[in-house]
């Protein structure tokens, strides 16, 4: 009698393991959006290593803090600079879709030198649909290379 007890106990007890286990699992999503980290260290086949580490390749040398927090009606301002020989395309993304100037949306360019771009983002006045992840991308013929911006937004009470 009691070795059916204790093998009850068992039970019931990796039975409760395993379904912690299995709701533990299943309660981690994975974001639709992945977050741009920079494209570095080492890969499998000597093609992929050639690409990514380019001493030609697009680099991103300056960007804008991650996280960022606006207050609604204000500006919001994100900055790409990078560079690459040729000279890299600045694209940016907002929740994984291109984004493109409109009457409160502006991108402005600057080239520097034979090799460098600046990209400034604007958003003027922000409203609550501007929050979201956006993503700079610098691409030329020998890399890609992208960094991403989260933003929220927050009310200002004067």
């Amino acid at each position: 009698m009691k070795l059916c007890i204790v093998c009850l106990f068992f039970i019931i007890l990796i039975v409760d393991i395993t379904q912690a286990r299995r709701g533990r699992a299943r309660s981690r999503t994975k974001s639709k959006f992945q977050i741009g980290l920079p494209i570095t260290g080492k890969y499998r086949d000597p093609e992929s290593d050639q690409y990514y580490n380019n001493n030609n390749g697009a680099k991103i040398t300056l960007a804008s803090h991650f996280d960022f927090e606006y207050v609604l009606g204000h500006k919001i301002a994100f900055v790409c600079v990078a560079r690459g020989n040729p000279r890299p395309i600045i694209t940016w993304y907002k929740d994984g879709s291109e984004i493109f100037t409109h009457m409160y949306l502006n991108i402005h360019e600057w080239r520097i030198g034979t090799d460098k771009i600046k990209s400034k983002l604007e958003i003027d006045p922000a409203t609550q649909m501007d929050a979201g992840v956006y993503e700079c991308t610098a691409d030329n013929m020998y890399s890609l290379d992208r960094r991403s911006f989260k933003t929220d937004f927050s009310i200002a009470f004067d």
